[in-house]
Order: C-alpha cells, then structure tokens, then sequence
C-alpha cells in the first residue's frame, strides 16, 4: 500500500511550509527515516524524513511551493508497486479563467453578418503604426503568455484559496517571484473587495523607458534588489503577526552577576576539559527562568482563541543566528536538566542549527524563549514575542558599571535583562515580580555543578 509524505505541523503557529528541495528524485529507493525533503517554515529550515519504505513514485509539489500543514508532498510506493492514476495531484487544481469564454462566441457570431454583405468598397490601408505603439503592443503580446506562467506557478494553497473565492489570479498583480501572486495578494485583494474599493489594475505591458537623470542611473547601479522568499520571507510574515497578534509591552531590570562571575571562573576549566565547550552564561539564565516560570504560570503560558493555556512543561527556545536568519531552537524539559546539561545543549543546538541539521522535534512545541542579544554587544532591547508565547526574555550585554552598594560606589558586572510580554495574558505587576525572581536567583548564584567540583 502507497504511504502518503504530508507536510507536517512544525508548531502551533504554523499553517504551512514552503518546498526549498527534494533530497530525493522520483524512482529513488528510500528508508524508512531517511531525509527526503527539506522545508522552510517561520521557525526554521528542517529537513522531513520519510515516513516508510520504498521508492518514490511520485513528487507533488515542487521546490518553492507553498503547502498546508497536512497537504500532501509526495507517495511511496513499495517496488514493482502501480499507482492509481485518478489520484489528483493538488497542482492540478486551477481557477476557471473567465477570460477565456468569449472568443468562441466571436467565432460564432461571424458568419451571420457574411449574409447582409454590401457592395464591397475599396479597403484602404491601414494606417502605419507609430513606431512605440507598435513597439508597446509587441511586447503586450508576449507579455501576456508570460504572466499566465506566472499566475500557473503560484502554489496550491494561493490556487485553492482563489478558488473558494471565485477569484480568477489573472486579475491580481503578482509581488511574488517573477510576478507569482502570494498568499498576501489574494488577502489583500479580499480585503480591498470587502470594502468596495477597486484594486489596482495590473499593467498590460510595461510602458517604454525615459531617459533616467544622471544621478538616478548612477544610484540604481549601485543598488541591489534582493527577493523577500524563503526562510527571510518566512521570518518576516511571522515577525509582523506576532506585533499584529499580541500586546507587546517591555519591562527592564538589571541584575549584579557578581556571583555567576565568580562561578562561572572557578569551574569554566573544569568544565571545559571533561565536556569540551565553554560554560556560558546563558545556562545560568535559563535555569534561572525555569525556576521563575513555575513559580509564575501565566509567563509560561498561550492564548488560544479565547482561552488561557497554562503549560506544566518548560520548552525554552533560545534565539540563534543563522546565514539563513533568526532560528529558534527549543531545548525541551528544560526543568529536567541540570546546569552541565543545559549548557550542552546551548551549544549543541546553536551548532546544529547553523549546520541546519535540527530535527522537527527540535523546533516545535516551545514554551518561553530567550534571545541572546548580549552576544552581539546589545545593551537594550525590545524582542518581540514567538508565537504563540506569552514572553520571551532578552539577555543584554554584561559590563562593568559603577553601582551603589551598601552606601558606596562599586564595580561590578551588571547585565540588563529585557522582558517582553503580551498584556493579554500576563499583567505589568506579574511581569515584574517575574523579572525581579530572575534577578534575584541570578544574584545570589546558588546554581550546583557537582560534576565539576
């Protein structure tokens, strides 16, 4: 029996994935487990493994569509094993275009007036075309077929959901890749059809070029023009639903990492020559966290239409910094885990991401993150929230600053700690007392790292 390769639900939040490439080709033998395809999605570039045995008869959806979670990519099939062809491929499934009833009629509507034909006059020649009129209808004719490609190369969530509008894509000016029309222009073109207003025509064909300015041609050479697709696309819509989806509020403190320093440099040698990486201060953070987020349910929770999900697992993400974009990476029963251990996750799952060798498991099911932005040299910042989180937590740049202590001017590391939130779910009083137990574990460094002792 054939065994059908979806897409798979990479996260809450996720509704789709894009095909960045087939690891496999139609007619190639396949285990069970072996990568088959990699995605793109807002949370990362993964790769699917296969779901059985066999070969691959047949692939459907190409590199670069867009897919429902649950839509289907691809059939295995066992050796020497026939598919069934009525099977429909989704790709197949396009809107009725409406343009194309009336020629037909033209043709049947032309012989009736051959009947009432009058005395035939002199036929004068037409009068010769302007050279860029004749020039703009050429190129209207070839741009035509073309944009018909565009609009054919559009994914199957953009064609289905034209369809269940009754929208023919040929009237919708493509922002995609060579004028492919996006899922944001059918919203887009709903949204400007609920209201009545008239969306922008598209051009018929591009109208002759003047002459540029001096300056503008010398500025446009020095420009580049770089396509918003794959995972930065994904980054991007993601980013923007969240500002859109949640009420982000800021709240900061700061905390005297005096203790973890000290910590920290009676075992980092220790430590680096039984696990062989450094001991970083982030693992000292996201056990202070975890510690917090029990004590304050609410940071440690999602909101779900109109309900309150309160989460007794502790899945933290941490933000890392890929070539490809922002990733976040989720170090799952983060409570389970000691000091040695989440600091061997830290690094094995920054590693790994860089490398784009994390597993779905890896990626999904987060339940508070934490950005590192400190690493970089930041002092302030305003993250924004991993949907569909409650709160992610900024780690700032440690530096020595002159502090008061006990009546008296002293040195020592401070580190800011930013704490975004959504006012939906967590008030500013919670959200304070919160960042004020961080604090407060951080300072007093009571963290145990008995294997180093």
């Amino acid at each position: 029996m054939p065994t059908e390769v979806v897409m798979p639900e990479v996260g809450e939040s996720v509704v789709s994935g894009t095909i960045v490439k087939w690891l496999k080709q139609v007619g190639d033998e396949i285990k069970r487990d072996e990568p088959l395809v990699e995605i793109s999605t807002d949370k990362a570039n993964v790769e699917i493994p296969s779901p059985g045995e066999g070969v691959l008869s047949k692939i459907l959806a190409e590199e670069g569509d867009e897919v429902e979670v649950g839509g289907l990519l691809a059939i295995i099939s066992a050796p020497g094993e026939k598919i069934e062809a009525e099977e429909p491929p989704p790709k197949e499934e396009k809107p009725k275009p409406a343009k194309k009833a009336p020629p037909p009629e033209e043709k049947a509507e032309r012989p009736a007036p051959a009947a009432e034909k009058k005395p035939p006059e002199k036929e004068k020649p037409p009068p010769p075309k302007e050279p860029a009129r004749e020039k703009a209808e050429e190129v209207e004719e070839e741009a035509a077929p073309a944009a018909e490609r565009r609009r054919e190369r559009s994914s199957p969530l953009v064609r289905r959901l034209a369809k269940e509008h009754g929208i023919n894509l040929e009237e919708i000016e493509g922002s995609g890749l060579d004028g492919r029309v996006t899922k944001e222009d059918v919203l887009d073109y709903l949204a400007r059809r609920e209201k009545g207003e008239k969306a922008p025509a598209r051009p018929k064909a591009p109208a002759p070029e003047r002459p540029g300015r001096p300056a503008e041609k010398a500025a446009a050479e020095l420009e580049e023009i770089i396509p918003l697709e794959g995972m930065r696309k994904a980054i991007s819509d993601h980013m923007i639903r969240s500002k859109q989806t949640s009420a982000h509020v800021t709240t900061i403190n700061e905390a005297d990492m005096s203790a973890v320093v000290a910590l920290r440099e009676k075992h980092k040698e220790n430590f680096r020559k039984k696990y062989g990486i450094s001991l970083t201060y982030l693992a000292f953070v996201i056990q202070a966290t975890v510690q917090a987020l029990k004590e304050f349910p609410y940071m440690n929770s999602s909101m779900q239409e109109d309900r309150i999900i309160l989460k007794r697992y502790y899945n933290i993400g941490i933000s890392v910094q890929t070539e490809r974009g922002l990733m976040t990476p989720v170090i799952a029963n983060a409570d389970r885990l000691g000091l040695e251990e989440l600091a061997q996750k830290v690094d094995s799952l920054a590693r790994r991401a860089r490398e784009g060798r994390l597993a779905l498991d890896e990626i999904r099911n987060g339940t508070f993150s934490i950005t590192n932005a400190g690493f970089y040299g930041a002092l302030l910042s305003t993250p924004i929230i991993n949907q569909p989180q409650a709160a992610i937590l900024g780690v700032e740049k440690m530096e020595k600053r002159a502090v008061v202590v006990d009546d008296a001017i002293a040195i020592r590391p401070m580190m800011y700690l930013c704490l975004s939130y959504d006012h939906r779910i967590v008030d500013g009083a919670t959200s304070i007392q919160f960042l004020q137990r961080i604090k407060s574990l951080l300072e007093a460094g009571e963290f145990e790292l008995d294997v180093c002792l």
